[in-house]
C-alpha cells in the first residue's frame, strides 16, 4: 500500500489495525499516521508501532490519503467538524458501531469517498472478522483494493446494512464471550492443579485448534461435537452439565441483550 493511512483515533481497535497492517507487510509504518487527545500514550503507541503522530485531527488528514475514524461514537460529530472542509478527494473510514453510510451520509461534504466497516481485535494477529457495509461511496478499484489490505488482518465478508449490526454484534462483541469461557476453563484447570500461565496455553490452543477445525471441515458444530462424545464416556456428562446450565440460552441472550442496547 503507497497511499498514507490516517488514524483518528488510538485505541485498541485503532492499535490492533494498525499492528496488524505492519505485522503483515502489507503497509510500512511510516506510511501510518494516527492522532489521539491524549498526546502522551499516542507517542508512546507511535514508537512501539512505528507511525507517525500527529498533534491534531487537521493535521493528520492533511497529511493522510485514506483515514480511518477510530474515535468513539458519541466524538465522531465534532471531529467532523474539524475536518469535513479536508475530506473532499479523500477516502474516509468508519469503524464506529452504529455508523453506517446512512448516518454518515449527510454529515460528509460532496466528494468524500466513504465505508463503513466493523472489525474486531484479533485483526491484530490476522484472525480477525472484517466486515464491510455493502452500502459505499468508494470507486469499484479503491474498495478492492481496501478490502484487499484489510484482508491481511483476516476475514472479509460484505453484509447489506440492515445486517451490519448483527453482524458486528456476534464477530465484535463475541471475542469477549469467548475470553469469559476461557477463563472459566482456565480457572477449573488451576482448582485441579495445572499452573494458571499453562492452563491459559492449553485452552487457548483447544479453542484455536476447535474454531480451525470447523472452519476447515465446515461440519456443522453439532457434529463436531458429537464426534467427541463417545457412547456413555466422559465429555457427554460435561456436556449435560451445560445444557442443565442453559449454555446455549445464556449465549443467545448476550447476543439478544447486546441488540437491545440494555445496561
Amino acid at each position: 500500500m503507497k497511499q498514507t493511512i490516517g488514524f483518528i483515533g488510538m485505541g485498541n481497535m485503532a492499535q490492533a489495525i494498525a499492528e496488524g497492517f505492519v505485522r503483515s507487510g502489507m503497509v510500512s509504518p511510516e506510511k501510518l499516521r494516527a492522532y489521539a487527545p491524549h498526546q502522551d500514550k499516542l507517542r508512546q503507541n507511535a514508537e512501539r508501532i512505528g507511525f507517525i503522530p500527529c498533534a491534531s485531527a487537521s493535521e493528520l488528514t492533511a497529511s493522510s490519503d485514506i483515514c480511518i475514524m477510530c474515535c468513539k461514537p458519541y466524538q465522531i460529530e465534532e471531529v467532523l467538524k474539524e475536518i469535513s472542509a479536508l475530506l473532499p478527494g479523500r477516502a474516509l473510514l468508519s469503524v464506529a458501531a452504529g455508523w453506517d453510510f446512512d448516518r454518515y451520509r449527510p454529515l460528509l461534504p460532496s466528494g468524500t469517498r466513504f465505508q463503513f466497516i466493523m472489525p474486531n481485535t484479533p485483526a491484530m494477529t490476522g484472525d480477525g472478522v472484517l466486515l464491510f457495509e455493502a452500502a459505499h461511496s468508494l470507486e469499484a478499484e479503491e474498495r478492492m483494493q481496501i478490502m484487499e489490505l484489510f484482508g491481511c488482518l483476516g476475514l472479509v465478508r460484505e453484509l447489506p446494512s440492515h445486517l451490519m449490526g448483527i453482524g458486528g454484534t456476534i464477530t465484535g462483541c463475541g471475542p469477549a464471550f469467548v475470553d469469559m469461557m476461557m477463563e472459566a476453563f482456565a480457572d477449573a484447570a488451576v482448582k485441579y492443579g495445572i499452573s494458571r500461565p499453562l492452563a491459559y496455553e492449553l485452552v487457548s490452543q483447544m479453542v484455536l485448534g476447535s474454531a480451525r477445525l470447523q472452519a476447515v471441515t465446515g461440519k456443522h458444530p453439532g457434529q463436531l461435537k458429537d464426534e467427541v462424545c463417545s457412547p456413555g464416556g466422559t465429555t457427554i456428562l460435561g456436556v449435560e452439565a451445560l445444557e442443565k446450565h442453559g449454555l446455549r440460552a445464556a449465549c443467545l441472550e448476550a447476543i439478544q441483550a447486546v441488540m437491545r442496547g440494555e445496561r
